[in-house]
């Protein structure tokens, strides 16, 4: 049975991103929204890019985040259930956060029931079947050879990698991409091939770093979430409607 309440999604936080120079404000910020929400949640869906990067190690973990992860750890000791989707920046979560924080892992696309609507929940990336090159990437980040050999590296070496790559981002751009164009974007042609098969009532994506909240099919809608770097957004469904909402400061 569903616990009454609201649910909430957010996405792309981007804790510790090196090529932002507020990450602190932004990290407390963060705490103090997971703490407001706690009041009335009924379940939270982390949707990928909660961290800038993250690798887990058998035996070591990316240092930092720490009121965050007691944070969470919290939602999910009061009973409420929090989903955490991987992202292409922190792909590379395996068992300690679910582990220690009491996470829901989705490494997939979800499909799930909520207050008797479809959703159809993914970070995004990978979707787009236009994008060879990230559906290229995606499989050699998900490499489980490749995974061990880059296990093998020391953390001091594969830590200072990640944040010179995530240097060299759109983020330290200041920029989220192209303008969304609905219609000739393939995350939206993918939610339009699905409706192709299945019924869904709402998509809810991120990693565009947008904020959509739109029709796609005759019945259905079409969510970005946003970002957490400039518009601080997330999502908000209470069983009836979708809402988009901006957390003030």
């Amino acid at each position: 049975m569903e616990k009454k309440g609201n649910f909430y999604f957010i996405a792309d936080v981007h804790l510790g991103a090196p090529a932002l120079s507020d990450n602190k404000e932004r990290e407390m910020l963060f705490v103090q929204w997971l703490d407001q929400i706690s009041h009335d949640a009924a379940a939270l869906f982390l949707m990928g890019d909660i961290f800038d990067y993250w690798f887990e190690y058998k035996k070591v973990v990316p240092r930092g985040h720490t009121r965050v992860l007691g944070k969470i750890a919290s939602l999910t000791d009061s009973g409420i259930p929090v989903h955490f989707f991987t992202g292409n920046h922190d792909i590379w979560v395996f068992d300690y956060l679910p582990a220690e924080t009491g996470v829901i892992l989705h490494k997939e696309p979800f499909r799930t029931e909520l207050g008797g609507k479809k959703f159809f929940l993914a970070h995004g990336d990978g979707l787009d079947a236009t994008d060879k090159g990230y559906i290229l990437l995606k499989k050699i980040f998900t490499s489980k050879l490749l995974q061990w050999l880059y296990a093998r590296l020391h953390p001091n070496f594969t830590v200072s990698l990640a944040h010179r790559w995530s240097k060299n981002s759109r983020l330290a751009k200041k920029v989220g991409g192209p303008a969304f164009m609905a219609e000739e974007e393939g995350i939206y042609q993918f939610a339009m091939s699905v409706l192709e098969q299945e019924s869904v009532d709402y998509f809810v994506f991120g990693h565009r770093h947008r904020v959509a909240n739109i029709p796609v099919g005759t019945k259905s809608r079409f969510i970005l979430l946003g970002e957490w770097i400039k518009t601080f957004s997330y999502g908000v469904y209470d069983g009836i409607s979708f809402e988009l909402k901006y957390f003030k400061k």
